[in-house]
Protein backbone atom coordinates (compact mmCIF):
# COMPACT_ATOMS: atom_id res chain seq x y z
CA UNK A 1 0.00 0.00 0.00
CA UNK A 2 1.41 3.26 -0.65
CA UNK A 3 0.31 5.78 1.66
CA UNK A 4 0.32 9.42 1.25
CA UNK A 5 2.89 11.71 2.99
CA UNK A 6 1.77 15.14 4.12
CA UNK A 7 5.44 15.83 4.77
CA UNK A 8 6.55 15.31 0.67
CA UNK A 9 3.58 16.71 -0.17
CA UNK A 10 4.62 20.33 1.19
CA UNK A 11 8.17 19.81 0.09
CA UNK A 12 7.15 19.33 -3.09
CA UNK A 13 5.35 22.35 -3.62
CA UNK A 14 7.72 24.27 -1.80
CA UNK A 15 10.02 23.53 -4.27
CA UNK A 16 7.42 24.05 -7.57
CA UNK A 17 4.18 25.13 -6.48
CA UNK A 18 1.65 22.11 -7.94
CA UNK A 19 4.38 19.65 -7.46
CA UNK A 20 2.71 18.75 -4.11
CA UNK A 21 -0.93 18.88 -5.60
CA UNK A 22 0.72 16.46 -8.20
CA UNK A 23 1.88 14.19 -6.20
CA UNK A 24 -1.77 14.42 -4.20
CA UNK A 25 -3.29 13.36 -7.60
CA UNK A 26 -5.31 16.41 -7.91
CA UNK A 27 -3.94 17.86 -11.41
CA UNK A 28 -6.15 20.82 -12.01
CA UNK A 29 -5.63 22.07 -8.36
CA UNK A 30 -2.18 21.78 -9.53
CA UNK A 31 -2.36 23.73 -13.13
CA UNK A 32 -3.93 26.01 -11.00
CA UNK A 33 -1.10 26.93 -8.54
CA UNK A 34 1.61 26.48 -11.22
CA UNK A 35 -0.32 29.45 -13.28
CA UNK A 36 -1.21 31.57 -10.83
CA UNK A 37 1.92 31.62 -8.01
CA UNK A 38 4.39 33.05 -11.05
CA UNK A 39 1.32 35.63 -11.55
CA UNK A 40 1.50 36.52 -8.31
CA UNK A 41 5.41 36.62 -8.25
CA UNK A 42 5.77 38.77 -11.03
CA UNK A 43 2.85 40.78 -10.44
CA UNK A 44 3.71 42.07 -7.02
CA UNK A 45 7.17 42.26 -7.40
CA UNK A 46 8.26 39.08 -4.86
CA UNK A 47 5.66 40.17 -2.08
CA UNK A 48 2.63 38.17 -2.92
CA UNK A 49 4.58 35.14 -4.42
CA UNK A 50 5.65 34.34 -1.62
CA UNK A 51 2.29 34.02 0.10
CA UNK A 52 0.78 32.05 -2.87
CA UNK A 53 3.63 29.88 -2.66
CA UNK A 54 3.26 29.17 1.60
CA UNK A 55 -0.86 28.62 0.56
CA UNK A 56 0.37 26.23 -2.33
CA UNK A 57 2.67 24.29 0.05
CA UNK A 58 -0.05 23.96 3.12
CA UNK A 59 -3.09 23.03 0.80
CA UNK A 60 -0.96 20.62 -0.41
CA UNK A 61 0.14 19.15 3.04
CA UNK A 62 -3.70 19.32 4.19
CA UNK A 63 -5.38 17.36 1.22
CA UNK A 64 -2.51 14.91 1.66
CA UNK A 65 -3.40 14.46 5.42
CA UNK A 66 -6.75 14.21 3.96
CA UNK A 67 -5.97 11.56 1.56
CA UNK A 68 -3.56 9.94 4.12
CA UNK A 69 -6.52 9.31 6.93
CA UNK A 70 -8.96 7.84 3.97
CA UNK A 71 -5.90 5.53 2.68
CA UNK A 72 -5.70 4.35 6.43
CA UNK A 73 -9.21 3.82 6.90
CA UNK A 74 -9.59 1.89 3.77
CA UNK A 75 -11.47 4.32 1.96
CA UNK A 76 -9.01 5.04 -0.99
CA UNK A 77 -10.38 8.41 -2.33
CA UNK A 78 -10.62 8.10 -6.57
Amino acid sequence: MNISSPGIAAVLSLILPGLGQIYNGHFWRAIFWLIITPGFWIGSGGFLGWICHLIASYTAYQKAKEKQLLELDGNVPD
